[in-house]
């Protein structure tokens, strides 16, 4: 009896029987067709003859459709490729099979033993908080360009993968979720079960980040993957820290910090956004269930002490004058000089509110003159606090509310609830005050209101007992690297950002999920206070639990004391800072540290240019020895296409897969209903859908949306993005696609290409190509090389696009009518489009991994040539000297520009008909670069016939002209199509056009000092274009008389 099957067995074989059946129902479906289509045939009494010729030119007489699907490739193997190539290109069959083998095969490994020199990029580490979104995409398909060409190029390129705990993102995912789903909040389940949910939440969402790195095509070493917890990240996290700290450049103290009063934690910077108030505005806040009131400033009066009166001062926040212990004044100010010294009374609680003198601080021209002072509450007040030595009154719990240093009146309140009820207290009379109250009045104010990227929720300057980081030195030295090119920053504007107004790094944060601070507080049986952090020098920095238990007993021989270690975790950014370092086993003295580091380029967003880049800096140099990398390239932001951020509440964040494989509406729609946004974000979020994708998102596969991405990379710092030319990208695939297709079916199956082609003896048509091809690939390397990604796209696909696809192809069709006429042409060509599709496919392999391997793998290989097994193993082409050929491209560019005349001469209502064209050369050289290219003039703009003519030759009657140069003239004949009175206003416009141009030169010319000024090579070519241009201008007046005549 058979073993029963899996669930996973089960699934698997339920999809194979799928696939047969629907491989048999298309099978069947082809059938019934053609079975259709003859018995139609015969019933219409026709033989079929015309139809059969017509196929069989085609080249589909009995045709197999199983031909064109590719058969199915064991995974981990060399893709399979269907007989015949597809007649309309398809992403998700091109990309299918293709990574699988190249990870399998190890084409993206790279070894320290290697004698090439290495080329290496450590990828910013993705949260681990879900997918990736559009942003990552652009970071993957820069870096993963950038690697795939310097392997091509003979480096031992080495990309190395990880992933970041992102502490702060990741906790509150998994609070959201417990208390959706559970109703629960981490307090409820513990620290150690809430780490357990965690740990359960990454594993389940970490795949999902690595299959979507896999579908971008990102050649990463997989065996070098790391998590910035895992067990090696983690030692050199403890170890940076208890370095740092023996250094003295990491200390503890109470200092005021970005506090988030929902998250009860410390937050970063970059975790801080800031929104501009215009005006008196409502907004919901995190806990208050109506709306508070901000952008407005509140005026109210301190009472003086001895009678003096009062002084008035105005804040954005009156709940923090509980906190106040001072008044400044600029000591210059004639209003406040009587005050100097003198007191103000809290009206609460009888505070007294020492007047002081600070020019730093206060404007004396703003408002009054008078700044409250509030050094716990405030980042300036904190700093005047030290200056004058001040008392820190912290108002607030964790969570928000007044405490007992509040005052009874206002104790337990919520902050935002203390507002209103101070403005009312300062309203009614105070009973100890002879005033009859001291609320003075509220004005609009425009102001950037602070708010948490987490949680919404208004972040509160609060004075805080926190471990910090000394940046000084280290910024300096960061400073000095990228002033000496050390660390080169492209773009080079955004040096001036770097590392200016340091200040000291706040490195812990109240949280469970992250690296627990190595610091061990230890409280003694004698000691008078017992709270952690009493007494700053009973902290123990250690490696561990034992050292710190070792450290405790020689400091405090015989005492008893107890021993417990920080509960706060490091900032995210601490582990990631390390990242170069700690991926290569720092530590420890390992050969890839020794191999790897410093990196060669980190690419990122310059939006966490400080935040990671700088850190990155400071930490390599101080821990390591030397910086972590030598450039530093920064990608524009992308923005939606109106120019928005990305947000998932305006349901503008794009998912790169669903890009890549098509949604539809409906579907995108339910993505954000399995989110974490609440009934109006999602309201919202949908609404966004609805109007920027009516249709969902068409599937546009990876090769169209990599190079879609790196092409935007010329906007400055923002990148507008647009589907719609993401998709334009994949329809330029499919020209590819066809191309190739065209390649295969004139090359033929019995074609083998030369080892070398023998470029003197080729058509002119031949030389060009590949002399534009040459400096395609000039203009892409050197390119690359500068990081104008942007710049290498656009070549090569102008490359293909416009001189590959649009000239070279059609211009050698006509070789291939099997006439012995074009015999010789017709081999020279099949040589010279297999070297071009070769070469153009290894140009573009670093921006296109898909297709590209795809259609190189179908290409015939030369006998004699060392062939690859893969296209990213090939090598990247170079510039070949012999390929380079000015005259013919200066010939070809006269060409080309009598075809575009040509083209635009025909009538819109009949643009296929082919007419009689003529060439009236006005020199001999002229005549002889027409006449070596009659043949592919005729091809290319699509006339019956042309004939060059001479001055002496009469120009035939019923012609449409245009001007090439002075020396060239274009005329199709049009018979009796021809609209003299269109020819004669498209003559008139051309005039006046030359006219201004001659003008405006003849003025330069004959200008005061230009004579003297200009050199005498500059003054020779201005009077050359002075008489072509006059030479144009007569051929028009012959042009405009012959119409005349004509008529």
């Amino acid at each position: 009896m058979d073993k029963p099957l899996d669930e996973k067995e089960l699934e698997r074989k339920v999809k194979k029987d799928q696939k047969a059946k629907e491989k048999e129902e298309k099978k069947l479906k082809v059938k019934q067709k053609e079975a259709a289509r003859l018995q139609a045939q015969a019933a219409s009494g026709r033989d079929g003859s015309k139809s059969e010729k017509k196929q069989r030119k085609r080249g589909t007489t009995d045709e197999n459709p199983e031909d064109y699907i590719d058969p199915d490739t064991p995974a981990g193997q060399k893709k399979l490729l269907a007989s015949q190539m597809a007649k309309q290109y398809s992403p998700a069959a091109v990309e299918k099979s293709w990574y699988a083998w190249w990870e399998s095969s190890r084409y993206f490994e790279a070894y320290a033993a290697s004698s090439k020199p290495p080329f290496v990029i450590v990828q910013p580490p993705p949260n681990v908080t879900g997918v990736l979104h559009i942003g990552h995409a652009i970071t993957a398909a820069i870096e993963d360009a950038m690697i795939r060409w310097r392997r091509m190029s003979g480096f031992n390129a080495l990309w190395v993968p990880g992933m970041d705990h992102a502490g702060i993102a990741t906790q509150v995912v998994v609070e959201k979720k417990l208390m959706r789903e559970r109703n629960l909040s981490r307090h409820d389940i513990g620290r150690d079960n809430f780490l357990s949910e965690v740990l359960k939440w990454k594993d389940q969402h970490g795949g999902a980040i690595l299959k979507q790195l896999h579908v971008l095509g990102s050649s990463l070493d997989w065996s070098r993957e790391c998590f910035t917890m895992d067990e090696q990240r983690s030692k050199a996290v403890t170890e940076a820290f208890v370095r740092l700290y023996k250094e003295g450049l990491i200390y503890r103290a109470n200092r005021i910090v970005n506090w988030d009063c929902t998250l009860r934690t410390a937050i970063s910077d970059i975790e801080v956004d800031h929104k501009d108030i215009t005006e008196d505005i409502s907004l919901e806040i995190p806990g208050y269930s109506t709306p508070v009131q901000f952008g407005v400033l509140i005026s109210f009066a301190y009472p003086l002490e001895e009678g003096l009166g009062e002084i008035i001062v105005a804040t954005t926040r009156i709940e923090t004058m509980l906190g106040d212990t001072a008044i400044a004044v600029h000591p210059h100010d004639e209003r406040y000089k009587h005050l100097h010294g003198k007191y103000a009374l809290h009206p609460f609680n009888g505070r007294k509110l020492k007047i002081i003198c600070d020019a730093k601080l206060v404007d004396p021209s703003f408002g009054t003159g008078a700044v409250k002072i509030t050094p716990a509450h405030d980042l300036d007040d904190f700093e005047v606090g030290k200056r004058h030595n001040l008392e820190f009154i912290n108002i607030f719990t964790d969570d928000g509310n007044i405490n007992e240093m509040g005052g009874p009146q206002f104790e337990g309140m919520p902050r935002f609830r203390a507002r209103t009820a101070i403005i009312d207290a300062l309203k009614a009379k105070i009973l100890h005050l002879p005033l009859k109250g001291l609320y003075r009045d509220t004005r609009n104010n425009v102001m950037k209101l602070s708010l948490c990227s987490r949680s919404k929720d208004v972040v509160e300057p609060m004075m805080k007992p926190q471990w910090f980081v000394n940046c000084n030195t280290m910024a300096k030295e960061a400073l000095d690297a990228v002033k000496s090119k050390k660390v080169e920053i492209i773009p080079a504007q955004y040096e001036q950002e770097w590392l200016e107004n340091i200040r000291d790094w706040c490195i812990s944060r109240q949280l469970w999920w992250g690296h627990r601070i190595p610091a061990w507080y230890v409280t003694l049986e004698d000691d008078k206070e017992k709270d952690m952090g009493s007494y700053s020098d009973h902290w123990i920095i250690a490696r561990n639990e034992s050292d710190a238990i070792l450290e405790a007993k020689q400091r405090y021989p015989g005492k008893k004391y107890q021993l417990d270690q920080d509960s706060d975790v490091l900032d995210t950014w601490f582990s990631s800072g390390l990242f170069p370092l700690s991926v290569f086993g720092w530590p420890d003295d390992t050969t890839d540290l020794s191999t790897f580091y410093p990196t060669s380029v980190l690419e990122t967003g310059l939006d966490i240019l400080f935040f990671w880049v700088a850190r990155m800096v400071m930490m390599g140099i101080q821990l390591g020895g030397n910086v972590p990398f030598q450039k530093v390239y920064l990608h524009p932001i992308i923005r939606d296409a109106h120019g928005r951020k990305m947000s998932k509440s305006l349901g503008n964040v794009i998912d790169p897969v669903d890009v890549i494989n098509g949604i539809t509406l409906e579907d995108l729609q339910k993505k954000l209903e399995g989110g974490n946004l609440d009934s109006k974000e999602l309201k919202t979020a949908k609404e966004g859908q609805e109007r920027d994708f009516p249709s969902g998102i068409p599937e546009c596969g990876t090769d169209a949306l990599r190079f879609a991405l790196i092409s935007y990379t010329s906007q400055s710092d923002k990148i507008n993005l647009d589907i719609k030319r993401v998709h334009g990208y994949r329809q330029w695939c499919n020209k590819l696609w066809n191309a190739i297709r065209f390649a295969m079916s004139k090359l033929g199956y019995q074609y083998t290409p030369p080892a070398t082609v023998a470029v003197c003896s080729l058509p002119p048509i031949c030389k060009w190509i590949l002399s534009v091809l040459n400096k395609a690939v000039g203009k892409i390397v050197s390119s690359l090389e500068a990081y104008k990604f942007s710049e290498a796209t656009s070549s090569i696909y102008s490359w293909w696009q416009y001189q590959l696809c649009d000239v070279f192809i059609e211009a050698i069709k006509p070789y291939f009518n099997e006439s012995q006429e074009f015999e010789y042409a017709r081999g020279a060509s099949r040589d010279t489009l297999w070297v071009c599709l070769d070469t153009g496919l290894r140009l573009l392999h670093p921006f296109m991994p898909f297709i590209t391997e795809e259609l190189w793998q179908r290409l015939p290989r030369p006998k004699e040539a060392c062939t690859k097994d893969s296209i990213m193993l090939s090598e990247y082409p170079s510039v070949v000297q012999e390929w380079t050929n000015d005259q013919i491209e200066n010939e070809m560019d006269t060409v080309l520009d009598t075809v575009t005349k040509l083209r635009s001469l025909r009538p819109t209502t009949d643009m296929h008909e082919r007419r009689p064209a003529f060439l009236l050369c006005r020199n001999p050289e002229i005549a002889a670069t027409v006449q070596c290219y009659q043949s592919q003039i005729t091809t290319l703009a699509s006339v019956s016939t042309v004939k060059i003519l001479t001055e002496d030759d009469a120009i035939p009657s019923d012609c449409a002209t245009n001007i090439v140069n002075k020396d060239l003239s274009v005329y199709l004949q049009l018979r009796g199509a021809l609209n003299t009175e269109a020819e004669r206003e498209k003559l008139r416009r051309k005039r006046g056009e030359i006219q201004r141009q001659h003008d405006t030169l003849w003025r330069k010319v004959n200008a005061s000092g230009y004579r003297e000024k200009a050199p005498q090579s500059k003054q020779d070519e201005d009077t050359r274009k002075l008489a072509a241009l006059l030479g144009e201008l007569e051929i028009i007046h012959e042009a405009e008389s012959k119409l005349e005549a004509d008529d």
